[in-house]
């Protein structure tokens, strides 16, 4: 099922306890996450359609934890499992879900605040659906600027490199005729769907250690016969990037990975050989540059 020796156990899942068709189960994977954990808990726990909360720890520095503690003293639904090293986003995820006996599972990032109606309409627009296997919603920063990212095409490699990384035309826009509009891909900083689903699908790849991994899911999810779909009258905040900002450059690294982990899993059997080391060099030369983007441009608007 998964390689990872956290994840689902080799056993069944869930604590037998009966649930309604309706209920959900929450995912939340912090990694120095204290800045957001307590409003994104807080929101969430004002459900009553959320049955279950899990927060699966990366080994934060900060005080993530203490805070996840203090809330989870005060509601029964709410359990911290605290890793002593950093699996990656796939694996904790997956490790996650094993504690899970709910219809649906939720995979929410910890800078996500959700309103408390938000995954109960999902539920209900996905039970409506036939063949729904995954959603998403409409997710707006601080400022309430849309994130391109909920509506996505299918990443290629290949097309990628041949326009010098730029990503513009991988977005999807809205469209205000659908109130579900379907998408290939969309944000893993928020996705709904049934957790049968999501064992027989084997949960995330645990192969990506950090990006891409939601696309992978939401790829094999269509492969299945099932539909992606964002919610387009359903919004969510989405600060974005919290847990990023303390190694840019080894998120830079990991997303470059990642990208080549997808490449070879979907596109590399359709590729040329001769392609292939120039499509391993544009990708890591472009890394470089990325890297030494994010490592000047604070220096850069620090000096202004």
């Amino acid at each position: 099922m998964t390689e990872s020796r956290h994840s689902f156990q080799g056993r069944l899942i869930g604590f037998g306890r009966s649930q309604g068709a309706t209920d959900v189960g929450v995912v939340v994977v912090t990694y120095h996450s204290a800045s957001t954990i307590e409003r994104c808990l807080k929101e969430l726990l004002g459900a009553k359609s959320i049955t279950r909360i899990v927060v699966v720890d990366n080994a934060s520095g900060d005080d993530t934890c203490e805070r996840v503690r203090v809330l989870a003293s005060r509601d029964s639904r709410l359990q911290l499992v605290r890793n002593s090293e950093n699996s990656g986003y796939a694996a904790a995820c997956n490790q996650g879900a094993s504690a899970l006996d709910t219809p649906w599972v939720a995979f929410v990032n910890p800078d996500c605040y959700v309103e408390a109606n938000t995954l109960s309409r999902l539920v209900s627009m996905g039970i409506q659906r036939a063949g729904a296997g995954m959603l998403g919603v409409e997710l707006v920063d601080v400022n309430g600027v849309s994130d391109p990212s909920a509506r996505r095409r299918d990443p290629s490699l290949r097309e990628w490199l041949a326009r010098l990384g730029k990503r513009d035309d991988l977005y999807l826009g809205r469209d205000p005729r659908l109130d579900l509009q379907p998408v290939e891909a969309l944000s893993g900083a928020l996705m709904l769907m049934p957790l049968g689903l999501f064992l027989r699908l084997e949960g995330f790849d645990e192969t990506y250690r950090l990006h891409v991994e939601d696309i992978d899911l939401c790829r094999r999810v269509r492969e299945h016969g099932y539909e992606v779909l964002v919610a387009n009258d359903i919004r969510v905040v989405h600060v974005r990037g919290v847990s990023s900002r303390t190694r840019p450059v080894w998120v830079e690294w990991q997303k470059h990975r990642s990208l080549w982990r997808y490449f070879q899993k979907f596109e590399a059997a359709q590729t040329d050989d001769w392609l292939k080391p120039l499509l391993w060099l544009g990708l890591w030369s472009h890394c470089l540059w990325a890297a030494a983007r994010v490592t000047l441009t604070p220096r850069i608007s620090g000096s202004g």
